[in-house]
């Protein structure tokens, strides 16, 4: 894969739409709230990306659980935005990040529109607050891969029994990442676009029967 990270230079080293690039494919980043969206966006992006961020208020005193992210400061309040480019340059994906509290729901269901399909964040400190997503997910019948981030304090557990307290149907990609880390963010990714370019080729598949 040749694409090059973006960086905290001046100018960031990609700011337009080669002319190899011949198919693009929208993908949104989902999760629970602190999950790392926001990171792993900014960690493979070849463009400067796109944050709407707002600092945390007392407002929040309640509604978002801080507890595993006490020096978190800000918060996505409606996307994150990042471009990244794959197969020598001929496919652009842009990456679309939703915000991760559930009563942002509306604007998810509107960012979400379009897209092939999705990177869902996962911790494993806190399982259930990747259900609201998931059920999203499953209603719009978008496909979907998911990614548990690896926080160094996070619990670790076997295969199965993340799939059973995901409630993963048996085909879903399930790996791990760190959203820090580009290189095992763009693994992420990969496993995601393999997927669904399986998916879709079963669906051609299905539909000449």
């Amino acid at each position: 894969m040749d694409c090059a990270p973006w960086s905290d230079l001046s100018e960031p080293s990609v700011t337009y739409v080669p002319a190899t690039v011949t198919r693009s494919a929208k993908i949104v980043v989902a999760g629970g709230f602190g999950v790392g969206k926001t990171t792993l966006i900014g960690s493979v992006s070849e463009v400067r990306p796109l944050r709407m961020e707002e600092p945390i208020t007392q407002a929040s005193a309640g509604v978002d659980d801080l507890r595993r992210a006490p020096h978190k400061t800000t918060t996505t309040v409606a996307m994150d935005f990042g471009r990244i480019h794959m197969a020598g340059g001929r496919i652009a994906l842009y990456l679309f990040g939703l915000p991760g509290q559930s009563r942002f729901q509306p604007l998810w269901e509107d960012l979400a529109e379009g897209a092939l399909g999705c990177l869902v964040l996962a911790d494993t400190r806190d399982l259930d607050a990747s259900h609201d997503a998931l059920g999203l997910l499953d209603g719009a019948d978008i496909p979907y891969a998911v990614a548990i981030n690896a926080f160094a304090e996070a619990p670790v557990y076997p295969e199965e029994e993340l799939r059973e307290a995901l409630t993963l149907d048996a085909d879903t990609p399930l790996t791990v990442c760190d959203a820090r880390d580009r290189t095992s963010s763009l693994h992420a990714l990969i496993t995601l676009t393999e997927y669904l370019s399986e998916h879709r080729s079963a669906a051609l598949m299905e539909s000449r029967r």
